[in-house]
C-alpha cells in the first residue's frame, strides 16, 4: 500500500508539473517572453523580413550608381590596357609589379560593374567604344597619349606610364568620391570606398617612383 501511494503521489506531481508547463507556454506566447520559448517559430517569423529586406536595400540604386558603373567600366578598361603594356616595355621591376597589381584589382571590378548594369536592365558600355572617346572623363588618356605610351620603352615608358597613371587614378578617385556622396546602392558605394583607398595609396607609390627617376 505504501508503494502504491508513493506512485500515486509521483503521478500527481508529474501531472501538476505538466500543467504548469502548459500555463507557462501559454503565457509566453504573447511575444513578451524571452526568445527561449519561441525559438522554434522565431526563425520563420523573424528571418523572413530580414532576408527580404537585405536584397531590397541593396537593390535600391539611383542615377548616380548607374553613372558610376557606366563610367568606371571604360575607365578601368583603359587602366588595364595601359598596365598590359608594362611587361614588355617597362624597365623598372616596381613599375611592372604595380601594373600587374592594377590589372589584378581592376579586371574583377569590371566584371562586377558589368553584372550590376545587366541586373538593372542597363546597357554595358561596349568594349572599346568609350575607352578613348571618353578621355575628357576622369583622367582618361587620349588616343594620341595611348599611342605615345605604346611606342615608349625602358625609362621613357616608366616615366610616361607613371605620369599618365597618376592622372588616371586621380580621375578614378574623384569618380569614386562622387559615388560615395550621391550613390544609393550599397555594394557600389563600398567599391567606391575601396577604390579611393587603394588608388590613393598607388598614387603615393607612383609619385615616389617618379621622384626616384
Amino acid at each position: 500500500m505504501t508503494r502504491k501511494r508513493s506512485l500515486v503521489r509521483r503521478g500527481a506531481a508529474v501531472a501538476a508539473a505538466g500543467a504548469a508547463a502548459l500555463v507557462l507556454a501559454a503565457c509566453g506566447g504573447d511575444g513578451d517572453s524571452p526568445a527561449g520559448h519561441g525559438d522554434h517559430n522565431a526563425p520563420a517569423s523573424s528571418s523572413a523580413p530580414a532576408s527580404a529586406s537585405a536584397p531590397a536595400s541593396q537593390g535600391q540604386r539611383n542615377a548616380a550608381d548607374v553613372a558610376f558603373a557606366k563610367g568606371m567600366i571604360p575607365h578601368h578598361r583603359q587602366a588595364v590596357e595601359m598596365a598590359g603594356l608594362a611587361p614588355d616595355r617597362a624597365r623598372s621591376a616596381e613599375v611592372k609589379k604595380l601594373a600587374a597589381d592594377i590589372k589584378k584589382a581592376q579586371d574583377p571590378e569590371i566584371r562586377t560593374l558589368s553584372g550590376w548594369l545587366t541586373s538593372w536592365g542597363e546597357e554595358v558600355p561596349a568594349e572599346g567604344a568609350m575607352d578613348h572617346s571618353a578621355h575628357g572623363m576622369g583622367g582618361m588618356m587620349t588616343a594620341g597619349e595611348m599611342t605615345e605610351l605604346e611606342d615608349a620603352s625602358g625609362k621613357a615608358f616608366d616615366t610616361a606610364f607613371l605620369e599618365m597613371m597618376i592622372r588616371h587614378h586621380e580621375g578614378a578617385v574623384q569618380m569614386a568620391k562622387t559615388e560615395q556622396a550621391d550613390g544609393a546602392y550599397n555594394p557600389a558605394t563600398k567599391m567606391a570606398a575601396e577604390i579611393i583607398t587603394s588608388q590613393s595609396a598607388e598614387i603615393e607609390q607612383m609619385t615616389r617612383l617618379l621622384g626616384e627617376d
